[in-house]
């Protein structure tokens, strides 16, 4: 065996000598290329309806979307589900011109798409068409948007797979310990943590779809993007002609986002699930922000941490063998506070084993400075990955659309990009001690509690069990 082995590396010096080729270690890459924003158009119809141009001639398409400023965050708490629900049935109940089945005959006639949705910080509304069927498909895109009747057959559908979603959700542990963890982190009453139940769905009428829908959906609460074969001029005559007659609401709602605190502060919280064999582990506390200014160093600390090279792969991954995949990263959101999680997966014997490690690891981000070494692959990480931010036109209009829609200046991730340039070994260890907190974080389990061995008493002597009984589900009938 040893001389095959030696043979093999024989064969690969032989090979590398033969071709000239060099090491990994040895290769010199170009630097990256600056990245700049392709030119567009942004101006204001008169209704207040806010609209980016950008031309884009390299195929026969056009797409756009709209962001409205609604989400699920401000849904009656005892009619979760609502949003989403308005949002599905506004394209699939077809508008007061087109039936269902008629909005679906003519779009798959023309490979066009129009799509609606409301997540849980804003309402999105999308469109493709080719360009020989613009006039058309835009028309019906803005007929869903201004003209949506919410028919009372497609909700009573939507209700019906809501509730099949609610039966399946606690098939997957990943999913099960994402949902509980949000509920530790915000709160189970939280918009940020709330979950759809049998009986919020049963509230829900397709008068609350109305009321909802017109609540928030006006041209001035309202950006849209344009991007494809078009002339800009001959755009803004289309965009003025579906929208420019749409009526402003001078009395939009003042929306008043929901408070924002950690729920839990710290523990051990467990989900048993007996037909496991492995454990999936969340451990962390409630983040923070991307208009931080500290954002950039969490970003570079996020690549300490990560991937092939980071702290927690060449630890709990590599030397300790606990995980195949293991992460910890700063998550934070545009307009309240994100997460700071860590976790991975890990077999039922080692879950103490791999909680400890983490925790370890964390705790050295504070302790010991990164190396030079560590830095610099940290930061030219993250500059590398900035450049799949501008792949393509359309990603870059999303941007500049999500930043106003935040209130974000528009070159916001330029000057991340140069904030990360200049972040110190110095800069990283302060915002982990700053920003991380190991006595707050909650550190929840789900796995096979008779297989988890050592006990997770080893990590608290206090460990809290979660039920996740769906509420108003059939129970299983007893076998005679």
């Amino acid at each position: 065996m040893l001389g095959f082995t030696l043979l093999l590396v024989g064969m690969f010096d032989f090979a590398v000598a033969a071709t000239g080729a060099k090491p990994y270690t040895e290769l010199r890459f170009a630097p990256l290329p600056e990245v700049k924003l392709p030119k567009y158009d942004r101006f204001v119809l008169q209704n207040g309806m806010v609209v980016y141009l950008i031309e884009d001639r390299d195929l026969p398409l056009v797409s756009g979307s709209a962001l409205v400023r609604t989400g699920d965050r401000f849904e009656p708490s005892d009619k979760v589900g609502l949003a989403d629900l308005t949002g599905e049935v506004m394209r699939t109940g077809g508008t007061r011109k087109h039936t269902p089945d008629q909005l679906n005959q003519m779009l798959e006639q023309r490979a066009a798409s129009v799509e609606t949705s409301i997540g849980e910080t804003s309402a999105g509304a999308g469109f493709e068409s080719l360009t020989e069927d613009l006039e058309m498909v835009f028309g019906l895109f803005a007929e869903v948007l201004r003209e949506p009747v919410f028919a009372a057959d497609k909700l009573d559908l939507s209700k019906t797979q809501e509730r099949g979603s609610i039966a399946r959700r606690n098939d997957a542990p990943d999913d099960i310990a994402s949902r509980e963890f949000s509920k530790l982190i915000y709160g189970k009453d939280s918009p940020y943590a709330r979950t759809t139940e049998y009986a919020t769905i049963d509230k829900i009428s397709r008068e609350d779809l109305s009321q909802f829908y017109q609540q928030y959906f006006y041209p001035n609460n309202m950006i849209l993007g344009i991007i494809g074969d078009f002339d800009s001029k001959k755009m803004r005559e289309l965009v003025q002609a579906k929208f420019g007659d749409w009526k402003a609401n001078p009395n939009l709602p003042k929306l008043q986002l929901p408070v924002v605190k950690q729920a839990k502060l710290g523990g051990v919280y467990f989900v048993n699930q007996p037909q496991l064999t492995q454990s999936s582990i969340l451990i962390g506390h409630l983040g923070g922000q991307f208009n931080s200014p500290d954002y950039p160093a969490l970003g570079v600390l996020n690549e300490v941490l990560n991937g092939f090279g980071g702290r927690l792969f060449n630890e709990v991954r590599s030397r300790q063998g606990l995980a195949y995949s293991v992460y910890g990263s700063w998550s934070p959101r545009f307009d309240y506070p994100g997460l700071f999680v860590a976790g991975g997966q890990t077999r039922s014997n080692a879950t103490v084993q791999f909680v400890k490690a983490m925790q370890t690891e964390i705790k050295r981000t504070q302790t010991e400075k990164v190396t030079p070494k560590e830095l610099a692959f940290a930061s030219s990480s993250t500059l590398n990955s900035f450049v799949f931010n501008f792949q393509d036109p359309k990603q870059t209009l999303s941007r500049l659309m999500r930043y106003e829609y935040y209130g974000y200046p528009a070159d916001f991730l330029f000057r991340y990009q140069k904030a990360v340039a200049a972040t110190t070994a110095a800069d990283v260890q302060r915002v982990a001690q700053k920003y991380l907190k190991p006595e707050n974080m909650v550190t929840l389990v789900v796995g096979n509690q008779t297989a988890i061995n050592p006990p997770l008493t080893q990590l608290a002597a206090q460990v809290t069990a979660i039920d996740v009984t769906i509420p108003g589900s059939p129970q299983p009938q007893a076998q005679n």
